[in-house]
């Protein structure tokens, strides 16, 4: 199974793609810890990004989709992936669908977590995130318990600085403009599934596994 995922902020793209990824026995490919695992290992690859890291500079698509391809070669890929946030603009899909016929690989579906603006404010202005493990709590579930700690590993919740809602509303329009068009490319290659992401986890993720 090899997958691509897409969707605006809050959506509840990360925690679909984790439970999709799982059910599958499939790699849940983050560029950025694709990314961050390069530069710690100091491969070649590794360093030139570090540079623009450093320097305050987004990393070149072509750094990023080397390190995509020397990961696709290892075993742990062979029996497919699940990219989640990459790519995020046409551009990007345009360099990776050749990537992808450079080394034979087609994906299998797109998917495509569709929620309106309103539920998305609503969900971010109400998020809260535990710093160790990073799950996510609302906060009408964090006030029904009564507790501000996370209940896997402990830790503290707290809201994080880009869910303020004009920040959120930012990231909606840049999504909009940046990523958007990925839904007509996909579309265009009969890959694209269109998912409603309003409901509970369990129905989301069922909605999903009825398009596979």
């Amino acid at each position: 199974m090899r997958l691509i995922f897409l969707g605006a902020p809050g959506v509840g793209k990360g925690t679909q793609a984790k439970k999709i990824a799982s059910k599958f026995n499939i790699p849940h490919v983050s560029t950025g810890d694709i990314l961050r695992a390069e530069i710690k290992k100091g491969s070649i690859l590794g360093k030139k990004a570090a540079e623009f890291v450093h320097s305050g500079k987004l990393v070149p698509d072509e750094i990023i989709l080397e390190m995509i391809k020397e990961q696709f070669k290892t075993d742990r890929f062979k029996s497919g992936f699940l990219m989640d946030g990459f790519p995020r603009t046409l551009e990007q899909a345009e360099k990776f669908s050749k990537l992808l016929k450079e080394l034979d690989i087609k994906i299998d579906r797109v998917i495509n977590i569709v929620v309106d603006e309103e539920e998305i404010v609503k969900r971010l202005t109400n998020r809260l995130v535990c710093g160790e493990c990073k799950k996510i709590f609302s906060l009408s579930e964090v006030n029904k318990n009564g507790s501000f700690l996370c209940d896997v590993c402990g830790s503290e919740l707290s809201k994080r600085k880009d869910d303020s809602e004009e920040v959120i509303k930012h990231r909606i329009e840049v999504y909009k403009s940046q990523t958007q068009p990925l839904v007509e490319f996909y579309s265009k290659k009969k890959l694209l599934e269109n998912i409603d992401g309003h409901g509970t986890e369990d129905e989301i993720f069922e909605r999903i596994l009825a398009r596979l």
